[in-house]
């Protein structure tokens, strides 16, 4: 299958240059900036037109919950990885957080036969760290796991990494094995403690939504960020502090220590929980307009080193409530690109740095074999992106995530994913979805 991307403003290494894209088998084989003549055109099995378009690497979400197995009545692999593949997202790397948790070998083994045939996009997942499985985590086979995650707060079952002993293992074998450590990083006894505080002095056990980034405070993530960097500094550990909040922790950041921002927390600021509530709660919280602003700025100045989603669906009966009751984490892989490609509107973030964060320092960080980058030789995953004058909305009707809500829903974007092609196959193009495509598994180092 040879397929022809012509006329593109192609968005790579920092460059933009209008060139035709030759792709064959899946890999990019030719870019040719003078262009192809119409009797060579007819060779090609597919021509895509994308003169007025930009063209990019596909975008790498290094941190999704897909829900599967276990959690199903929100999300599954099927649904969650269309959404991504209507939003220009061609690769993801999946969370342990599931049931069962991926602790195991076998659980490892079980999630990666159920993504061969119900993947839409390209996919590999993170293994977790507990507090006694250090043994297992030691077999893992590093050229197929993006890197080992863990919880140094605010986890579900047994991942809760909070002995002095087992941590410093983590990091140790991290090391040794010369793979990124991805943690959440928040204090579980602050949060416990500020939790009892509010209840207590607002005489309710479900506080107000709004005091949720005082319940999740800066303090409570600084101090189990601090920790985990001094240990990968201990140990010379690759330490990536996910979804990074607070303005204070970008200190910690440099050297071997390296931040994620999420599309959340460089969307909304604590005003917005007046508007959208529990919809926009999340662990850690979304904080101050000051901290959001200085992630933007941080984004912007290549302090933060990658720009994920945290994709994690609820069903919206699970989002009623406040601090307590309402559920944390929100679904943003469908409309991450065309979100921080707003930001390019604002002037807060240019095109070039939007495909850096979300797809060179991706691949980059992780070691991800032959893709991130539009180069020959490389896997053809791509997005082709179109902006016009004309806003659209996203309205419940366009969400293809299984939870069905946004909390973007009423937003207006003039930005539209007009394809996504994934391994050399158009699977998304202007609404019509491929359904019988599906991704490849991601290879490492």
């Amino acid at each position: 299958m040879r397929t022809l991307i012509k006329k593109g403003t192609i968005v790579n290494e920092g460059q933009r240059t209008v060139a035709d894209l030759v792709i064959e088998d899946g890999y990019i084989k030719d870019i040719i900036c003078e262009g192809i003549d119409a009797t060579s055109a007819n060779s090609f099995d597919i021509i895509v037109n994308a003169e007025g378009a930009y063209v990019m690497p596909g975008v790498i979400d290094s941190h999704v919950h897909f829900r599967e197995p276990g959690l199903t009545h929100k999300a599954d692999m099927e649904s969650e990885s269309r959404a991504a593949a209507w939003g220009g997202v061609t690769s993801v790397f999946d969370m342990p957080n599931t049931k069962p948790q991926t602790t195991t070998l076998e659980a490892l083994a079980d999630k990666q036969r159920m993504a061969e045939s119900r993947m839409h996009v390209n996919y590999a997942f993170f293994p977790g760290a507990t507090n006694d499985n250090i043994d297992e985590l030691r077999k893992l086979d590093v050229h197929t796991i993006p890197g080992i995650k863990l919880f140094m707060g605010s986890s579900t079952g047994n991942m809760l990494v909070d002995k002095e002993e087992a941590l410093d293992a983590v990091f140790k074998l991290a090391k040794e094995m010369n793979l990124p450590l991805m943690a959440h990083c928040e204090d579980t006894d602050i949060i416990n403690a500020n939790m009892a505080y509010y209840k207590q002095t607002t005489g309710t056990d479900d506080p107000a939504i709004q005091l949720h980034p005082l319940i999740r405070s800066e303090e409570a993530c600084y101090k189990s960020s601090e920790l985990g960097t001094k240990l990968a500094r201990k140990h010379g550990t690759q330490f990536h502090i996910a979804h990074i909040t607070t303005e204070k922790e970008l200190s910690l950041l440099g050297d071997n220590i390296t931040g994620e921002a999420t599309v959340a927390h460089l969307m909304f600021a604590a005003p917005d929980y007046d508007t959208l509530g529990a919809r926009i709660k999340c662990n850690p919280a979304v904080k101050l307009t000051k901290d959001r602003d200085a992630l933007r700025k941080a984004v912007a100045t290549g302090k933060l080193t990658t720009i994920s989603t945290d994709h994690a669906p609820h069903d919206i009966s699970e989002k009623q409530g406040g601090c307590a009751k309402a559920m944390s984490g929100m679904p943003m892989v469908q409309f991450s690109l065309v979100a921080m490609l707003s930001l390019v509107d604002e002037r807060i973030l240019t095109l070039e740095q939007v495909v850096s964060m979300m797809c060179h320092n991706q691949a980059n960080l992780f070691s991800l074999n032959n893709r991130g980058f539009i180069r020959k030789g490389y896997k053809a995953d791509i997005a082709i992106v179109r902006r016009s004058d004309k806003p659209w909305t996203v309205t419940q009707q366009c969400i293809q995530s299984k939870c069905g809500w946004s909390p973007l829903e009423g937003m207006s974007f003039n930005w539209q994913v007009c394809q996504t092609m994934v391994n050399g196959q158009v699977i998304y193009d202007n609404g019509n979805f491929l359904s019988k495509a599906h991704g490849e598994p991601l290879s490492f180092r």
